[in-house]
């Protein structure tokens, strides 16, 4: 009883790694779609974040069986609780990949980030990315020490966003209110996205350790 019900539980882990995986490519995609006014990427990011709600709304309710059938102990326990949350990071993360690409649907088709923060945004993209797979990534390894540079990533996105705020305020910006506005928007989703890998992370680091991390750096959720 207690081998497939470990079975059970692995099950969900494999599939929460699965769905940070998709959530990645929305990422990616999303992050083309804006940058290149790539309409046919948008409504795909779009349409797609459908599946990773349904994966949502399955795994969670695995995760309630999972507690429903048996009393979880130690680690199975810290295991469930975790994937419950991590699912709905996830799911959020899917979200504002969307949102990203909503934005660049209704420019479409002119670009909805002025080109002096093209590289501003590609980097921020690229961090953000790379924070989804980190996460994914150690949860599937158990690596309590990747998930734990995710807080210095978070650090960098901080900073990018602090750099875009100087541009819209500084004197040289010429681009109006409405590309203002959409900088504001897309920035904060980018944003968004590397705070809930780093939620995801302080929850792998709570599974393998049974301790949640600590400092500023980490937020509590």
């Amino acid at each position: 009883m207690r081998d497939n019900y470990h079975e059970s539980l692995q099950s969900v882990v494999t599939d929460l790694v699965g769905m940070s995986e998709a959530v990645q490519v929305a990422v990616r995609d999303a992050t083309k779609a804006l940058l290149e006014a790539d309409l046919a990427t948008a409504e795909r990011v779009i349409s797609q974040d459908a599946a990773i709600d349904r994966t949502h709304d399955e795994l969670e309710a695995r995760c309630f069986s999972l507690l429903a059938r048996q009393a979880p102990v130690a680690g199975e326990l810290r295991t469930v609780v975790a994937a419950m949350r991590m699912v709905a990071d996830l799911a959020r993360m899917g979200d504002l990949a969307a949102h990203v690409a909503k934005i660049a649907r209704l420019r479409y088709p002119e670009h909805a980030v002025p080109d002096g923060l093209v590289p501003n945004f590609t980097l921020m993209a690229r961090v953000a990315e790379d924070m989804v797979s980190t996460a994914g990534r150690s949860l599937r390894e158990r690596n309590a020490h990747d998930a734990g540079k995710l807080a210095d990533s978070d650090e960098e996105m901080d900073e990018l966003r602090r750099s875009q705020f100087r541009v819209m305020l500084g004197s040289e910006w010429s681009y109006g209110v409405e590309a203002a506005v959409d900088v504001a928007l897309l920035g904060r989703y980018y944003e968004r996205i590397a705070d809930h890998a780093v939620l995801m992370a302080s929850r792998v680091i709570y599974v393998v350790t049974g301790l949640l991390p600590e400092g500023e750096n980490w937020p509590v959720a």
